[in-house]
């Protein structure tokens, strides 16, 4: 028996999050150096998560770093 469509988890959305999660936000500012008995429990920071995309080189931008590569050794 299957799963109907509506009754999916919602974390297999396609969406991408904009925001972190609390538990998320709270490990990234205990990585940053605050103190745990600094961390407010109301009011934390919002985080936005930045999605880069990778792009490709260029063949003379390649062909420059090979050159700049080979001067240098």
């Amino acid at each position: 028996m299957s799963l109907h469509t509506s009754l999916k988890r919602a974390e297999k959305s396609s969406r991408i999050r904009s925001v972190w999660k609390k538990v998320e936000r709270i490990k990234w500012l205990l990585g940053k150096g605050v103190k745990k008995d600094e961390l407010p429990v109301y009011g934390l920071p919002k985080i936005k998560i930045v999605k880069m995309k990778a792009t490709k080189k260029s063949k003379t931008k390649q062909a420059e770093e090979k050159t700049e590569g080979e001067k240098s050794s």
